[in-house]
């Protein structure tokens, strides 16, 4: 690695590190600022975009190199309130990967084919393949979340009611951490993100979503019922983070409110697991290579 690329991956390191939980005891969300941006002002907002740039076009090269190694797998979950940035953040992040490498799965509701199994599996049959980088828009933890704060929809899971006892919760989350450390033994690179945006922030975008024709299709009453369980999600994100960041499945807690610099720190993450990984392309034994010299020979006799 040249100086140049190694100075440019030691900017991008320094957002990650204040906003990455791998012990979760004594994390609160109040000690992370929504509107914070690493201390960028927004005159820096120009160079923050250029070197989320460089970032996009290594991390496509680096995505090759993972491909063609084929032994491990990338898991990025996303989770964040309504309007936090989550599908702009996948979009601009991932802009430059191969769609060949990479799957995005958008979890609604359950079907009642997956309501008659266990909560896990819908997930787990969307888990990326060796190779490939896997994208959940919402995920299993949506178990803990949304379903807490609506205990309604725990009975419609149906479970025995002799295990739906007033530790359910923590066992969910129990689960939850067994689940991530047995994908970190297989190979699976599990980076979690919340995107921490503020009440107040949302009911910007909210308001802005109603005022352009154009966005109009992205709002829907329910989120605004959904915000009347601020306080809840809030209390649910903090103990599901506290409960499940490790050192195998980290978090980070990645302040929303300014959409450049979310996406600048989502990058770095990205950046930091690819380049730990010190990719290369597979190399090629003699009995292969003897078997590109036979189809050179025979492509370079072939007559036009």
């Amino acid at each position: 690695m040249d100086e140049e690329k190694r100075k440019i991956l030691k900017r991008i390191d320094r957002f990650v590190e204040p906003y990455r939980i791998t012990k979760g005891k004594k994390f609160r969300l109040k000690d992370i600022d929504p509107e914070d941006t690493g201390g960028l002002g927004s005159e820096q907002k120009p160079g923050a975009r250029e070197l989320l740039a460089w970032g996009i076009q290594w991390m496509a090269e680096e995505q090759d190199k993972f491909y063609a190694d084929d032994r491990r797998s990338m898991l990025l979950v996303f989770q964040a309130m309504d309007a936090a940035g989550k599908d702009g953040t996948i979009r601009h992040v991932m802009s430059g990967v191969n769609p060949q490498g990479c799957q995005v799965y958008s979890f609604k509701q359950p079907s009642m084919e997956e309501l008659d199994h266990d909560y896990l599996w819908r997930y787990q049959k969307c888990l990326p393949e060796r190779g490939r980088i896997g994208i959940f828009n919402r995920s299993y933890y949506e178990e803990v979340l949304v379903v807490r704060v609506h205990p309604e929809l725990l009975e419609r899971q149906r479970m025995p009611r002799d295990l739906v006892t007033r530790d359910v919760w923590k066992e969910r989350l129990g689960d939850i951490v067994g689940f991530e450390r047995y994908l970190a033994r297989q190979g699976t690179i599990v980076l979690k993100f919340f995107l921490h945006v503020s009440r107040k922030e949302q009911k910007r975008r909210f308001l802005e979503r109603l005022g352009m024709p154009e966005k109009n299709w992205k709002f829907s009453s329910a989120d605004v019922t959904e915000r009347g369980y601020w306080r809840e999600y809030m209390a649910a994100y903090e103990e599901a983070i506290r409960a499940t960041a490790s050192q195998e499945a980290p978090w980070h807690v990645i302040p929303a409110d300014n959409k450049w610099f979310a996406r600048l720190v989502v990058s770095a993450v990205i950046v930091e697991a690819f380049r730990k990984l010190e990719l290369a392309y597979p190399q090629v034994d003699d009995a292969k290579k003897k078997d590109l010299a036979v189809a050179r020979r025979a492509l370079m006799g072939e007559k036009e």
